[in-house]
C-alpha cells in the first residue's frame, strides 16, 4: 500500500501530523505501549515524525538498493548468535539485504569474517521470510490487491538464513589453513558469499591434486569463482604423500537408471589411466608403474573406451586440457570375451581389440563353490571339496568339467563314502545334482585358458574389459566373473603368488551392477565369497588393490564389503532403502531422489566435507551405441 492509496488527511480536516485525536483518546497523556514495546509507536515512526513535522508527508518511504560493499547482509543476534559443540546447540543466522535475496539458495557458501583476520566458512541450511511490522496479509482485500499485479515490497519484510558453521579459514605463515569451528563472530558481522578458488577448497578440505571426479555445485548450478576457470574441480587424494591413495580403500558408484551412472564412472576410469598417474611396485620403493584396470561389464559398455568420443568438439577438449582432466579414447583397451557354450560376441560399437579365453575348470581345485549350479548347506560343501580333492589327485590340473560329471556318476565311489561314513548318500546325490546342473559350456571351451592369458590380462596401464552381456545364463555370467575377480584377489592377498604379474601390479578392479555378484546369502558359497572379498577390502591398500563398485541397488552388497568402501559417488536413487543404505549425511540424502542426470553427492570424509558435484556433460570417451 502507498501513500496514494491512502490519500490525503487534509480531506478530513487534520494535518498528517496532527494529534488531537490521540489527545482525545488517551486524555492522561500517556501513550499506550505498541507490540515491540515501543511508547507509541516505533522508533523510525517517532524519527519519521520528528522529521516532517508541519509538512504533508510525513510518511514518505525511504528508498535505498541494499548494503554497500560485496555483502549479502549482516548476522542477526535477534534469536541469539551462538557456536556449540553440538549441531543443535549453534544458533547462526544472517538477515539478507532486500536487493540480494532472489539470489540466495539452500546450500550455497557464506563466509563471515573476525575482527583479527580469521574468517567463518558457513553454509546456508534454512531460508525463511518474516514480517517486519505488524500485520495481517491473510485477508482478502490484501490478496486481491497482490492478486491484481501489485508488486511485493520486500522492504516488507525480513528474509533470514539460516547458517551452519564448517569451519574457521585462518593463516600459517602465509598458507590458508582450517579448523574445526571454535569461536562465535561479532554481531551484525557482514556476510558475503564465498568466491575465492582457494578459500573454498581449503574450508571443505578438497586437494588441489588427485582423480577428477565434477566441479563443485550447489543446487544443480556450478559454484563459480572469480579465478580462470571459474569452476571448482573437486579431486580424489592419489598419492602417498598425505596418506593412501583413496583408489586403494575403494569406490562405489550409485544411481538409477538413467541417472548418468555409466557415464559418470567411465570418466573416473579414464582418470585412472591417465599416462602421468603411478603408483609405487611396493611400498617404499622408488619404482612407480601404471594401474591396471580390469572392468567387469555385464551391459557390453566399457570396451568403448578405447575410441575418442565423436560428440565431444574442440571447445571441450580445450577445456579439460585447462583443467588438467585426461580425456580421449584410451588405445590399450582389450575385451576379453568369456567363451560360454554357443554364445557369440560381436562388437560393432567400439574398435577395441577382442581375445576370447574359457574358464578352465582346474580354477575350482582351490575354489570348489565355482562347481556348484545352487546353494549349498553346511555338509554339502565340505563333501564337494573332499570330492574335488580326490578327482583332482586322479587327474591333475588337466581334469575338466565332463570328466568330473563322470567321476560322480560312479555308485561304487558313493558306496564306499556312505559306508566309511565320509560323505552320507544323501548329501553325495544333492552335490552330484549341483554339480550337473551347472550351466552347459561355462569351463573348458575351445579358447586359450584365462590362466594362460595372465601377462596380457593384468598389464600396467591396459583396461581390461570383461563383457558378459552376450552370455544369456545368469549363473554362467556369475561363475565367470567370480572366477576371474577371486582369482584376481587371491593372487593379490596370496604370500606365495602363482602369478607374480598380478601381485606386482597395482590393480583396480571395477564391477558393474556388482549387487548381482556381492549379495548377502546364507549359503555356503556366499559366505565364501563375500568372506574373500572382505579380506581383499581391508587389506586393498596394503596390496595396492582397489574395487570399484558400480551399482543401482546398494543395499544389496554385503554390508561386510560395504562398509569398506572410503568413497561414496552418489547419483539419483529413487528407493528410500536404497538411499539409506548409502548411509549419506541426511542434508545430501534429502537431494538425492531430485537429482538430474550427471547430478551427484560425494561422501569421502578421508578427502573431504559432504558436498554436491556436477559431472562432465560431456563423455570422456565414447558413450552409447548410438
Amino acid at each position: 500500500m502507498t501513500d496514494e492509496d491512502l490519500g490525503s488527511f487534509a480531506d478530513f480536516g487534520g494535518r498528517g501530523d496532527d494529534t488531537s485525536a490521540d489527545e482525545g483518546d488517551n486524555a492522561d497523556g500517556d501513550d499506550a505501549p505498541t507490540d515491540d514495546g515501543t511508547a507509541g509507536g516505533t522508533a523510525d515512526d517517532v524519527a519519521g515524525a520528528t522529521a516532517d513535522e508541519g509538512t504533508d508527508e510525513a510518511f514518505e518511504r525511504v528508498g535505498y538498493d541494499g548494503a554497500d560493499g560485496d555483502g549479502l547482509g549482516v548476522l542477526a543476534v535477534s534469536e541469539g548468535l551462538r557456536i556449540g559443540e553440538r549441531e543443535d546447540e549453534t544458533r547462526l543466522r544472517a538477515y539478507v539485504t532486500s536487493a540480494n535475496r532472489s539470489n540466495v539458495r539452500l546450500g550455497r557458501y557464506l563466509v563471515a569474517p573476525y575482527p583479527d583476520g580469521e574468517s567463518l566458512f558457513c553454509r546456508i541450511v534454512g531460508l525463511e521470510y518474516g514480517q517486519r511490522f505488524h500485520g495481517d496479509d491473510a485477508n482478502e482485500i490484501h490478496a486481491r490487491r497482490v492478486m491484481g499485479g501489485n508488486d511485493i515490497d520486500e522492504d516488507d519484510y525480513t528474509f533470514i538464513a539460516d547458517l551452519e558453521p564448517v569451519s574457521v579459514l585462518y593463516r600459517d605463515g602465509g598458507e590458508l589453513r582450517r579448523r574445526m569451528p571454535d569461536r562465535v563472530p561479532k554481531p551484525e558481522t557482514v556476510v558475503r558469499e564465498a568466491d575465492d578458488d582457494e578459500e573454498i577448497k581449503t574450508a571443505l578440505k578438497i586437494p588441489d591434486s588427485g582423480v577428477f571426479l565434477g566441479h563443485l555445485a550447489v543446487g544443480g548450478e556450478k559454484v563459480r569463482t572469480g579465478a580462470t576457470p571459474p569452476t571448482i574441480d573437486y579431486r580424489v587424494t592419489d598419492d602417498y604423500e598425505t596418506g593412501d591413495p583413496l583408489a586403494f580403500r575403494h569406490t562405489l558408484v550409485a544411481g538409477g537408471t538413467g541417472s548418468g551412472k555409466t557415464h559418470t564412472a567411465k570418466n573416473v576410469l579414464r582418470q585412472f589411466l591417465a599416462a602421468e598417474r603411478t603408483y609405487p611396485v611396493e611400498a617404499g620403493s622408488e619404482r612407480d608403474v601404471r594401474a591396471a584396470v580390469v572392468q567387469f561389464d555385464p551391459q557390453d559398455e566399457y570396451a568403448q573406451m578405447h575410441d575418442d568420443n565423436p560428440e565431444a568438439d574442440t571447445e571441450d577438449e580445450r577445456r579439460w586440457e585447462r583443467e588438467g582432466v585426461a580425456y580421449g579414447g584410451h588405445d590399450d583397451t582389450v575385451a576379453f570375451v568369456p567363451k560360454v557354450g554357443n554364445a557369440t560376441y560381436t562388437a560393432a560399437h567400439h574398435d577395441a581389440e577382442q581375445i576370447p579365453f574359457t574358464v578352465p575348470f582346474s580354477m575350482v581345485r582351490s575354489r570348489p563353490w565355482l562347481a556348484a549350479s545352487a546353494g549349498l548347506n553346511d555338509n554339502q560343501y565340505p563333501a564337494l571339496r573332499t570330492l574335488l580333492k580326490r578327482f583332482f589327485a586322479q587327474h591333475g590340473n588337466g581334469g575338466t568339467y565332463e570328466e568330473f560329471c563322470a567321476f560322480l556318476d560312479d555308485p561304487a565311489l558313493k558306496e564306499e563314502l556312505d559306508e566309511s561314513g565320509r560323505i552320507h548318500e544323501a548329501t553325495y546325490e544333492a552335490v552330484m545334482r549341483r554339480v550337473n546342473g551347472m550351466p552347459n559350456g561355462v569351463f573348458d571351451q575351445d579358447a586359450r585358458p584365462i590362466t594362460d592369458l595372465v601377462r596380457e590380462f593384468v598389464k600396467p596401464g591396459r583396461l581390461s574389459v570383461v563383457p558378459t552381456y552376450h552370455v544369456s545364463d545368469s549363473r554362467a555370467t556369475e561363475t565367470v566373473v567370480l572366477a576371474l575377480a577371486s582369482l584376481l584377489v587371491d593372487e593379490k592377498l596370496s604370500s606365495d603368488p602363482r602369478f607374480p604379474r598380478i601381485a606386482d601390479t597395482p590393480l583396480l578392479v571395477g564391477m558393474d551392477e556388482a549387487h548381482n555378484f556381492l549379495a548377502d546369502a546364507d549359503t555356503v558359497q556366499a559366505r565364501q565369497v563375500i568372506g574373500k572379498f572382505t579380506d581383499a577390502a581391508k587389506q586393498g591398500r596394503k596390496e595396492r588393490l582397489g574395487l570399484f563398485l558400480i551399482t543401482q541397488d546398494p543395499q544389496d552388497i554385503a554390508e561386510s564389503v560395504f562398509k569398506q568402501v572410503n568413497t561414496k559417488v552418489v547419483l539419483n536413487l529413487g528407493d528410500e532403502d536404497a538411499i539409506k543404505s548409502v548411509n549419506i549425511p541426511p542434508s545430501l540424502a534429502e537431494k538425492v531422489p531430485y537429482m538430474e542426470t550427471g547430478q551427484m553427492v560425494v561422501y569421502s570424509p578421508d578427502n573431504s566435507e559432504p558436498v554436491e558435484l556436477l559431472g562432465l556433460p560431456t563423455c570422456l570417451t565414447r558413450h552409447g551405441r548410438g
